[in-house]
């Protein structure tokens, strides 16, 4: 959305016309339309000027703006990693600019993740198939199918499948750290 749009939606909103805009700001009718037309740009103040009189400020006007921010993404969109112990799935493609990661994880048989050196955040997961054991510096926590583990990631940790079978589970970090 442009900027001019973005100002005439509020001064529509306020019920006002560009001449009780433009006097409320000690601007022209002319300089209005030319603004909402996107034919001039504002000064910092003018614009702090015309938000004020909108009842409304520079944060909360640029905030206000939506992103066509991706909010769905399919099995396509995933990024893959293999290893000889498991596939990693990152469910989210370009995750590590959010606050949280999440991953799916299939953890082979007899395998393990690579040990992850102690971080700032949290981790979270669930089991959807087998079980793993989480280990967090010396504690060592078994996680069946339909459970779920949570922990603050200041100790060296990584997931161990011990069993025959092969595991399953979603696992979410947060910041990023995958």
């Amino acid at each position: 959305m442009e900027l001019g749009e973005r100002i005439k939606e509020l001064r529509l909103a306020c019920e006002l016309t560009q001449e009780e805009l433009a006097d409320r700001c000690e601007l022209t009718k002319g300089y209005i339309s030319q603004l909402e037309n996107d034919l001039t740009s504002p000064s910092i103040a003018t614009l702090i000027d015309i938000l004020s009189a909108l009842g409304t400020d520079l944060k909360e006007f640029f905030s206000e703006i939506e992103t066509d921010e991706k909010i769905s993404f399919n099995k396509n969109e995933f990024i893959e990693k293999r290893t000889e112990n498991y596939i990693l799935n990152w469910l989210v493609p370009n995750s590590q600019k959010n606050d949280m990661e999440p991953v799916h994880m299939r953890l082979y048989a007899g395998g393990e993740t690579d040990e992850d050196v102690p971080h700032e955040g949290e981790e979270f997961g669930y089991v959807i198939k087998g079980e793993i054991i989480v280990v967090l510096g010396k504690k060592r926590v078994k996680v069946k199918k339909g459970e779920s583990f949570y922990y603050i990631a200041d100790k060296s940790h990584k997931i161990i499948n011990k069993s025959e079978k092969e595991a399953e589970f979603i696992w979410v970090s947060s910041p990023p750290n995958f």
